[in-house]
């Protein structure tokens, strides 16, 4: 797909400096370097400044906040050759939190921190996806995603003893076994499933009203991608699938997901959706798909933009999957 990095969180070619992590010197000089930038999160929201253009916020390494940060900054990559590190200060308490607005669907809160400027918030990253350049959207998703790892792997799944973050916070190492682990990453199949004009659609329990989207699902241990995608697409809509061929990816850090876009052909038409795994499926022709981006579907809301879903949806209408 000649598009394929165009997806949001992809194609900024961000240099990871893989290199470095696991020389605690280099990376300490790194952390010192008058050119080095921290990037802030809380509760997993990166901190911007959402007036327009927005862009993710980039604060001195001697800045006074970082102090609250709960465990060691984690080396993100280089800009232009200058280190860039992920801070988290999820410890902090914001006055008046909205406990209900942080468990929403798509959290409208936003958060600001006494040490930092009014222009200055902490918004939660689903949301303002598409309000970043694609270098802060893929730095913004990289530490989200790893700072949630952390955030749940504290312990050797071994023996069980607190583990250690190590190599620049790319591994945690349990001091009692000696074991090494490693963030985690989880393959996703999001499904293109096509019958002559149309486009499978369905939507999970819970979603809002007139949301729907292309059908998704976990590859599951020994099982191809192409096998994932015919898998669950029986599993959930009854389809069953031909021909399967990958389009995309995304790197999806809600919490750590790598969507992995496929096209597959359907050879059955009839649907018998399984309640367990969603709540309604259809098959939408391009000219109502075209409705539905105008806003003009009388059931289904536009795919919600910066999502993989929207990306191949958008590429299918205008005849740019090859």
């Amino acid at each position: 797909m000649r598009h394929a990095e165009q997806v949001t969180f992809g194609g900024s070619r961000l240099d990871r400096a893989g290199e470095i992590r696991d020389n605690p010197a280099v990376v300490k000089f790194a952390r010192q370097a008058a050119d080095s930038r921290a990037i802030l999160f809380w509760r997993g929201k990166p901190l911007i400044d959402p007036r327009r253009p927005a862009s993710l916020v980039r604060l001195p390494m001697d800045h006074p906040v970082l102090a609250e940060a709960v465990e060691e900054p984690i080396l993100l990559g280089r800009e232009d050759g200058a280190a860039r590190f992920a801070f988290d200060i999820s410890d902090w308490t914001p006055e008046a939190l909205d406990d209900a607005a942080l468990g929403a669907f798509l959290d409208p809160s936003e958060q600001r921190h006494p040490a930092l400027g009014d222009d200055m918030v902490f918004a939660e990253l689903r949301r303002v996806m598409t309000w970043l350049t694609p270098r802060d959207a893929e730095l913004a998703a990289t530490g989200k995603a790893i700072i949630s790892w952390h955030e749940s792997h504290g312990f050797c799944a071994r023996c069980g003893v607190k583990s250690h973050i190590s190599q620049a916070g790319w591994q945690r190492r349990c001091p009692a076994c000696d074991a090494c682990h490693f963030p985690r990453t989880d393959p996703v199949v999001i499904m293109l499933i096509t019958r002559g004009n149309s486009v499978l659609m369905g939507r999970s329990p819970g979603w809002p009203r007139g949301m729907f989207s292309l059908l998704a699902g976990f590859v599951e241990p020994g099982e191809t991608l192409e096998a994932a995608v015919r898998r669950e697409v029986f599993e959930e809509a009854g389809v069953q699938v031909g021909a399967v061929n990958y389009l995309s990816s995304q790197p999806w850090p809600f919490p750590a997901s790598l969507m992995i876009g496929c096209q597959g052909v359907a050879t059955s038409e009839d649907i018998t959706v399984d309640p367990v795994e969603i709540e309604a499926a259809m098959w939408v022709s391009r000219e109502e798909m075209m409705e539905v981006f105008a806003g003009n579907h009388p059931v289904i809301l536009p795919a919600r933009k910066g999502a993989i879903a929207h990306f191949l949806l958008e590429n299918w209408l205008a005849d740019r999957l090859d």
